[in-house]
């Protein structure tokens, strides 16, 4: 047996977790360092598999990275001698679109094959692809090879409105509008708080980025100078699942290092569910000393109920007392784990969700002949067994591994290895608040 799990849940898990820092700001940050003409020095990076295939591919690219210690990736970019990024390496990570930016300023020209990453939807490439030819670059892709030719003349420049919020469509035009030589304004922008954290490190490096609501004000500069090592944010996501896992288990946690905005929403439907959270001078401490009570959500884009949130959540309902309801918003393809869960036996359903108008309703790009699937009802509290278990996407696989935790006796979780993009020293971390889990 490789790339698996083997769990022994129905224990109570208690304790503290440091949280690790942000996948979905690492990975970005690094390719941000790409724009500067000197080592950049970032600390809080996770030592993931997604941050790892990353080096891999800017190390091809010419690039120097490596980690200094635990958590702290030094980057020398000046090596940078490429302007294609290798199809293998690319199909592994959601985030090399994002290479459009240093790879335009440094070569003009660049080839960028279309992105990998978890299947959880047919994500707004498109509207991408309008906001860089809005600024004035060219943009060819050819479907043979299933490279995109992106070509820059001149620096970006102009006003683009996206249609609607797309978290890596915001970063990317961000970066390129950094080195403009005149204005550029983008409307309707994601706000995550990983996108502030981009903001903050390029500002601190010399960029001017001014930001009202979703709109972006980005006034160039010639180029941006490196002046002291950036510490990213925590894992918002990775404070979700173990805050379910505790309650869900009707145990209780201290997160060591998390600030308490980046999820103030999941905060509010855990007050709602009946928990008990108090912010200490520790962390912030979590309980449910009595069952929790079922809360509906449906997911949108910052500041509401968060996706990558979204399979926890439904995890934890079923220990909640009632009926709950889960809409996804966001993605098209987000519940993988429903017919896993059912196999330890969860009693959850797929049901008819109608809307009146699902082009403005969805954030994904919505088809009119097309059959969706994106509510899901769930009953509890529900007597959870041991199974085994098939992980298809990241967030989804480690919602698993917490009813796996949940779950009385043994469960064998398999594609472990694609949770472990994204949580460092996972079952480190479960053995710390007492959970039995190996992986072979």
């Amino acid at each position: 047996m490789e790339d698996s799990y083997i769990i022994n849940g129905g224990k109570k898990l208690r304790g503290e977790v440091f949280l690790s820092g942000a996948k979905n700001v690492a990975l970005k940050m690094i390719i941000a360092s790409l724009l500067f003409e000197e080592k950049v020095i970032l600390e809080n990076i996770p030592q993931i598999k997604d941050v790892k295939e990353l080096i891999n591919l800017i190390n091809d690219l010419g690039v120097k990275a490596n980690f200094i210690s635990k958590n702290v990736l030094e980057i020398n970019p000046l090596g940078l001698n490429k302007n294609k990024v290798d199809f293998l390496y690319a199909s592994k990570i959601r985030v090399s679109f994002m290479f459009f930016a240093p790879l335009l300023y440094k070569f003009r020209e660049c080839f960028v094959p279309n992105p990998g990453g978890c299947r959880i939807g047919a994500r707004p490439i498109d509207r991408i692809v309008d906001g860089m030819k809005a600024l004035g670059v060219e943009v060819d892709y050819n479907s043979e090879t299933g490279y995109y030719q992106v070509k820059m003349t001149k620096k970006p420049s102009g006003y683009y409105k996206f249609s609607k919020p797309t978290h890596t469509g915001t970063e990317l035009l961000i970066m390129l509008s950094v080195f403009s030589d005149k204005e550029v304004i983008l409307d309707n922008c994601a706000v995550e708080p990983e996108i502030d954290d981009l903001i903050n490190f390029l500002n601190q490096s010399g960029a001017k980025i001014e930001k009202e609501n979703t709109k972006l004000k980005i006034t160039g500069v010639k180029k941006l100078k490196f002046k002291k090592p950036y510490s990213i944010i925590t894992d918002r996501n990775e404070a979700a699942t173990f805050i379910a896992l505790s309650l869900a288990t009707k145990g209780d946690l201290i997160l060591k290092n998390i600030n308490f905005e980046l999820i103030e929403t999941f905060v509010e439907k855990l007050k709602s569910a009946g928990a008990i959270i108090e912010e200490k001078k520790s962390g912030i401490y979590f309980k449910a000393e009595n069952n929790l009570k079922a809360v509906s959500i449906e997911t949108s884009p910052h500041p509401g109920f968060m996706t990558d949130w979204q399979p926890n959540w439904a995890v934890l309902m079923t220990q909640a007392q009632g009926i709950s309801n889960i809409v996804e918003r966001v993605f098209e393809n987000r519940f993988s784990y429903v017919e896993e869960l059912k196999k330890l036996g969860a009693k959850i359903k797929f049901v008819e969700h109608k809307v009146k108008n699902p082009y403005q309703y969805y954030y994904f790009n919505y088809e009119e002949n097309k059959k969706y699937f994106q509510k899901i009802e769930i009953i509890g509290p529900t007597h959870l067994h041991g199974g085994v278990l098939n992980i298809a996407d990241l967030r989804a696989g480690a919602s698993l591994a917490v009813a796996a935790l949940i779950a009385e006796g043994e469960s064998v979780i398999n594609q472990v290895s694609i949770l472990e993009r994204g949580y460092e020293d996972f079952v480190k971390k479960v053995k710390n608040i007492g959970g039995i889990i190996r992986k072979v």
